[in-house]
């Protein structure tokens, strides 16, 4: 186990909050049995690519060293790695022979620890479910020590509480889980340009047979057009679909990195309203259907290594929430209004359709979410305060995953099991060894 090192700041993804942490790693469970018995409370964080502060804490256990592949095996599509391990690592393994991973969320950079502790979804949520559904069995550690396993046969009520339970119950060692079996590496993509809300919100129901659908939408748009946007439709290139060789390359790192802070404000209104014009007219004039790689039609953002500068030294704010799918236009059409009224732009918007949630503290319901990008100001938090009592008003909830700010009360409005999430813990984690920024501001355990 490495040393501990100094007091240092430490922040996720949206470079916000920050927070004063010693920082630790660790190459084998004995150590993390050690860590354990030597701090009082603690919490576990992986590649740190959740937006807010799910895995911020005074003190933090990193599991980046703890990142082997386990097990493969080639012929039924099942793999076990240790919390550490990310899904880069894991594609570059499984797709040349011919596996795919059943869910992914816009980023392959995530550990399959944080996969689960976030039970992250994609674009396919709609139609195969969230990441933990496909989780078979779980290598976990308690807070007094203890090493257990746990699947949906033996220890259940652990499973269940591990999964989407943000790392508040135990350590995450290892997991096991199924994979999708694939012809080639490729995705036919459809992409259909739409140009109102209500246009958006019917084909993305018409279109509810597809496999993976998302679609980004001008969050500027006003009137007739508010709502425009296009639809990328998926599914899984066959052999005859794919015009080369090699029909299963894996990916290849990002060619670009930020490498310092842009100023804040670039980012503004109108800079977002060129960037909006410019991204829907390039879908109105080109392709509207393409045979394209896996890498750019799952993870569009990775070619640019830390991407997240380009919001500023304050940081950004992911704001997702998710409403039931009845009143969901007039919903959406309320919050795009005050937007859009706002002034306070969005770069990234995107909107796609989910299924009914699994576990205690599920995100998903059936409904659409909406996913949004505001830089940190001194207006955003206000601003982000009248949409959360807009959002809780139509049954809808926030992302926990992606959530720096929420209040406690929100929370508790949104998720119906807090109270048996909490007492689910406790059944585990009696003392609150495992706690985080996010715990302790909404409340939770």
């Amino acid at each position: 186990m490495s040393k501990p090192k100094e007091m240092k700041r430490v922040a996720n993804w949206g470079n916000f909050p920050q927070s004063e942490s010693i920082v630790s790693e660790f190459y084998k469970p004995i150590d993390v049995e050690e860590y354990l018995s030597e701090h009082a409370s603690m919490i576990l964080r992986g590649a740190g690519l959740s937006y807010g502060d799910a895995s911020l804490s005074k003190q933090i256990l990193s599991s980046q060293k703890f990142n082997k592949i386990l097990y493969f095996d080639t012929q039924n599509g099942v793999i076990t790695a240790e919390c550490g391990a990310t899904f880069d690592d894991i594609l570059k393994v499984i797709v040349p022979k011919g596996w795919f991973l059943p869910v992914t969320p816009g980023t392959k950079f995530v550990t399959v620890g944080g996969a689960v502790a976030g039970d992250v979804h994609g674009k396919n949520h709609h139609s195969e479910g969230s990441f933990c559904k496909y989780v078979t069995k779980l290598t976990v550690m308690l807070a007094n020590g203890e090493t257990q396993v746990c699947d949906r046969d033996n220890n259940l009520l652990l499973f269940k509480t591990i999964c989407g339970g943000l790392g508040l119950s135990a350590i995450i060692l290892t997991v096991q889980f199924r994979l999708k079996a694939i012809e080639s590496s490729f995705i036919q993509q459809k992409n259909i340009v739409v140009n109102s809300l209500e246009e958006m919100l019917d084909k993305l129901q018409d279109f509810g047979a597809s496999t993976y659908s998302v679609s980004w939408i001008d969050c500027l748009a006003r009137g007739k057009r508010l709502g425009r946007g296009v639809i990328m439709l998926g599914e899984h290139a066959t052999t005859k679909e794919v015009d080369r060789k090699d029909k299963l390359v894996t990916h290849r790192q990002p060619k670009f990195n930020v490498p310092f802070f842009f100023p804040s404000f670039l980012l503004n209104s109108n800079s977002v309203r060129v960037f909006n014009y410019l991204v829907f007219n390039k879908y109105k004039l080109f392709a509207k259907q393409s045979t394209v790689h896996y890498d750019p039609y799952f993870y569009p953002l990775d070619f640019v290594r830390n991407w997240n500068r380009l919001y500023g030294k304050r940081g950004f704010l992911q704001y997702q929430f998710v409403i039931p799918f009845e009143g969901a236009e007039k919903g959406l059409r309320l919050i795009l209004n005050e937007i859009s009224k706002s002034g306070l732009a969005s770069f990234l918007a995107v909107l796609k359709a989910l299924g009914e949630g699994e576990s205690t503290l599920s995100f998903p319901m059936q409904g659409f979410t909406l996913a949004l990008d505001f830089p940190v100001t001194d207006k955003i938090f206000p601003f982000l305060n009248r949409l959360d009592k807009m959002v809780i008003d139509l049954g809808g909830r926030i992302y926990l995953v992606k959530d720096a700010r929420m209040a406690p009360e929100i929370y508790k409005k949104g998720y119906p099991n807090a109270n048996i999430f909490r007492e689910n813990v406790l059944l585990f984690d009696p003392e609150h060894k495992f706690t985080s920024l996010l715990s302790q501001r909404l409340e939770m355990i």
